[in-house]
């Protein structure tokens, strides 16, 4: 996240000198990153890598939900057509990987890859669905409007 904007620009945007930046993302004598000033990075950087790095620490996977604004039944349309053309390439690669009648190790693989991606199409479809429909704030954006 610092190579965005180096470590001066960042250190200068957060208030401290790029020594102290440095102290910190080393965690050297002691110190450490505090979750607040990582996060303050990541948005100054315009990435998403502290909450990625966050949730593959923890087991799991970062999605970004889509962002409110002008949507319209189009891309949730859309939406719609990944999640079906997603199940199809699921139920191939499950077809041909159980031909010989097991699932190795890399076929294993291949379909968890395409869990995931069905799990972040099915996360951005129900956001949509509420983004475009529901009258009451999306809890989720207004916890990072929060933030």
């Amino acid at each position: 996240m610092i190579k965005v904007h180096g470590w001066n620009g960042t250190a200068a945007t957060l208030g401290m000198s790029k020594s102290a930046l440095e102290q910190r993302v080393y965690e050297v004598k002691g110190s450490g990153m505090r979750v607040d000033t990582a996060l303050l990075i990541q948005n100054y950087s315009g990435t998403k890598h502290f909450a990625q790095a966050v949730a593959h620490a923890s087991g799991g996977v970062f999605y970004a939900l889509p962002e409110p604004g002008d949507l319209s039944d189009v891309e949730l349309h859309d939406k719609f057509h990944e999640l079906y053309d997603e199940l199809g390439e699921l139920s191939r690669e499950y077809t041909e990987a159980k031909k010989d009648g097991k699932i190795d190790a890399t076929e294993r693989a291949k379909l968890q890859i395409l869990e995931n991606r069905m799990h972040a199409t099915i996360r951005e479809l129900m956001t949509l669905m509420f983004l475009i429909n529901c009258p009451l704030p999306n809890p989720a954006v207004s916890a990072r409007e929060d933030a």
